[in-house]
């Protein structure tokens, strides 16, 4: 997960000191907003960067990838379900990371409702991945091989030696 990371490399340049005034110790309020507003929050850069476009940014190129009317509404069905479905299970994550933390912070955490928690959060993690990859799967099946290509490339993403963006 994207928090992950940034908390990671944040650990590496300072002390936990200045998480301690957050409302969820493990989520910045970056996070927190990012999850609950169902932003891809780098959940999809596999498909991304592999020639595997992401509905919200071929909408917002749609006339430059001339979109025919069918596929600008399969894009626009594929986006909207995974909005839905990425704004519940990041509302449902911030609200177990919420109940961990306030468990750690009562002092009534036990090893079995420790277990419960992040292993709910983990599964739905893994949903909310599935959610933005799995958008990106439908919307490239919407576009040719051509409009993948013109996408790649103003996106900025130069094919590496021997990758195809192929076709459906």
């Amino acid at each position: 997960m994207h928090s992950i990371l940034a908390v990671a490399l944040l650990l590496l340049n300072t002390s936990y000191g200045a998480m301690t005034s957050r409302h969820i110790k493990a989520l910045s309020h970056e996070d927190i907003q990012g999850l609950q507003e169902g932003r891809g929050m780098g959940f999809a850069l596999a498909a991304e960067l592999n020639s595997y476009p992401g509905p919200k940014h071929v909408l917002e190129m749609a006339a430059d990838l001339k979109l025919t009317v069918d596929q600008r509404t399969r894009v626009q069905q594929s986006h909207d379900e995974m909005k839905s479905s990425a704004v519940a299970l990041g509302r449902e994550i911030v609200d177990l990371e919420r109940q961990l933390d306030e468990a750690f912070a009562a002092g009534n955490i036990d090893a079995k409702r420790l277990r419960e928690l992040t292993a709910a959060i983990a599964e739905r993690q893994g949903k909310l991945r599935y959610a933005h990859l799995a958008a990106h799967l439908t919307t490239r099946a919407a576009l040719t091989a051509e409009q993948i290509k013109a996408y790649d490339a103003a996106r900025g993403y130069g094919l590496e030696k021997g990758a195809h963006p192929g076709h459906h």
